[in-house]
């Protein structure tokens, strides 16, 4: 039988997981960035508050990880972290030839590997950011594990690649059927708006090492 205890501490690790607060991932998953406060755990009387259904659904959405991993995360105590090693390679790599295929997928034989723990996504790899242009968002040197697999929102942060070979990191403003918008991580920087049959690829960033 479950518990109220496991249930929001799977949500805890789950938000550690994606490198957030509790509140940081109901804000990430569309929901009011309250509704996984302790506070609300415990309602004004004493009685045990369960999250709804909906908004475990919305953070599994959010986070890209499936009902099975949410459940592995259920328990109390010390659990054994599985890691396997995820492709990496420099940022400024990326829009070379031979990384990656037409899909987005790493392919090839030039990467880097790191070991990464607890990834569902077969192709998730990981950028390693140089240089300013992604300020104050990522830094150089940051880490940023992008998963082609997961699904992608208004919002989200985005790497995205130009069938001209433009590799960038941005947030994504608006996607239609005919047009890209793409909002600039760094303030200095326009944003951008590419025709659809100009982008290559579009793949989520799912956590960064900041």
């Amino acid at each position: 039988m479950l518990t109220h205890a496991q249930i929001w501490g799977a949500i805890d690790r789950l938000a550690a997981r994606a490198g957030l607060s509790a509140s940081g991932l109901a804000k990430r998953a569309g929901l009011d960035p309250t509704t996984f406060n302790r506070s609300k755990r415990i309602t004004p009387d004493g009685r045990a508050r369960w999250p709804s259904t909906e908004s475990v659904a919305k953070i599994l959405t959010a986070t890209g990880i499936s009902i099975d991993a949410f459940i592995a995360l259920i328990g109390d105590g010390p659990r054994r972290v599985v890691t396997r090693a995820v492709p990496l390679i420099g940022f400024a790599q990326a829009g070379t030839g031979g990384y990656f295929d037409d899909a987005g997928f790493p392919v090839g034989r030039g990467w880097d590997e790191i070991a990464f723990p607890e990834i569902e996504d077969e192709h998730a790899y990981v950028l390693e950011v140089s240089g300013d242009s992604m300020q104050p968002a990522y830094r150089d040197g940051d880490r940023i594990l992008v998963s082609p697999g997961a699904p992608i929102r208004r919002g989200d942060r985005v790497v995205v690649k130009t069938r001209e070979g433009e590799v960038m990191a941005k947030e994504l403003k608006r996607r239609t059927a005919k047009v890209i918008e793409l909002k600039s991580l760094n303030p200095e920087h326009e944003d951008r708006q590419f025709a659809t049959s100009d982008i290559q690829w579009i793949a989520r960033i799912v956590w960064a090492s900041q």
